[in-house]
């Protein structure tokens, strides 16, 4: 092979004399040809398990946008709400397939495949917040566990990330006020996951259904009360057309959070700077969704009161009650060995890290009581 060095390469006195004119040659050279190396663009297709109004798709539009933006054409997402391609809880099943490219939901819909999933972002009240959760999943050994569930375990062709920290999750809507846990008794309810199996222990009849699903069937006697996530979506679903009392605060989802999902031969076919943009991309969509809950959902909770719609705590007795099954359903899933290993996992975590707030952060409830009273 020639080497041509010699005759192209600056003598290093020449390269010291000429230093800064050669520097900023080459930083002229990358200016004005910035597109010698840029590929075909990779174009994925990327569905959300939400209907196109509901806040939780624009939350994936927001990741999408992210994402397209900082690939600067190399990668382009194209979102498609739930059922464009294939139905909300098909979702997993058509990423590791390959049917879509990737896609948005939570990790609670893929229950029925392995009850372990519930934990990644919906799992029991441990007196974990969600974005304490996402601090497990990315520094509590959260990830390398949820990567043996869907790999090793499952076997599925996905690359997942959780993210997109969740507010405590409203016991829901009502025709009537619940007053106690047997109130719950008997009545046909709406949630997803692991709370299914709490709440089959107070005694409730539950049905799982998709977001777009819930308030038809309330409307049409089909189920009498439901759950689905914060005010926003309440809203925007019309739950407010079909109850007219909100139950606010519960120990059933206190700490979800949303699930990104890739095709794995898709996302290992795509070049490491792609592949770490996807990864940064994650981290700084659950910031931002984070601020943008603070703004929408404490808004659109006073449009709900403005509705008419009647907002009440849930009672104590309900949320010990609730405490209570949520131990009876985390010994008897504890026979799983995985089951057992990432709850025992988060524990740790959930000793040390809300530990540790209780004892070092000050109690802004003081703070707010004093400047605007008690509410």
């Amino acid at each position: 092979m020639t080497n041509k060095s010699d005759a192209t390469t600056p003598s290093r006195r020449k390269f010291l004399k000429g230093g800064a004119l050669a520097a900023g040659t080459a930083v002229a050279g990358t200016v004005a040809m910035p597109n010698v190396s840029r590929a075909q663009t990779v174009k994925f297709k990327f569905q959300s398990t939400w209907p196109t109004k509901d806040i939780f798709h624009e939350y994936a539009a927001d990741y999408v946008k992210k994402v397209n933006d900082m690939a600067g054409g190399r990668l382009e997402l194209e979102l498609l709400a739930a059922g464009a391609v294939v139905p909300a809880f098909q979702l997993l099943d058509a990423v590791n397939t390959g049917v879509l490219d990737g896609g948005h939901g939570v990790s609670a819909y893929w229950f029925g495949k392995n009850k372990a999933f519930s934990l990644f972002g919906t799992g029991p009240a441990l007196g974990m917040d969600a974005n304490q959760v996402l601090g497990w999943m990315k520094y509590g050994g959260g990830q390398a566990l949820y990567d043996e569930l869907v790999t090793q375990i499952l076997k599925l062709n996905v690359k997942g990330y959780q993210y997109g920290p969740m507010g405590t999750q409203p016991l829901g809507w009502f025709k009537k006020e619940v007053t106690g846990p047997d109130d719950l008794k008997n009545i046909k309810y709406r949630t997803v996951g692991l709370s299914a199996d709490m709440f089959k222990g107070l005694g409730t009849n539950v049905t799982i259904l998709p977001g777009g699903e819930i308030v038809p069937a309330i409307d049409k006697g089909l189920i009498d009360g439901a759950e689905f996530n914060n005010p926003s979506s309440d809203k925007l679903l019309g739950f407010t057309d079909v109850a007219k009392f909100y139950m606010v605060q519960s120990f059933h989802q206190p700490n979800e959070c949303f699930e990104i999902l890739f095709n794995k031969g898709k996302y290992d076919g795509l070049p490491k700077e792609l592949q770490s943009l996807i990864s940064h991309a994650v981290e700084a969509a659950s910031a931002d969704m984070s601020w943008k809950a603070m703004d929408r959902y404490s808004k659109d909770l006073e449009a709900i009161k403005a509705a008419g719609v009647k907002v009440v705590k849930t009672p104590e007795s309900v949320l010990k009650a609730q405490l209570a099954s949520w131990d009876k359903v985390v010994e008897t899933q504890s026979a799983d060995p995985f089951f057992k290993k990432v709850v025992e996992s988060q524990k740790a975590w959930a000793k040390r890290v809300v530990g540790f707030s209780q004892e070092y952060t000050v109690n802004p409830n003081i703070a707010f009581a004093h400047i605007f009273g008690k509410a």
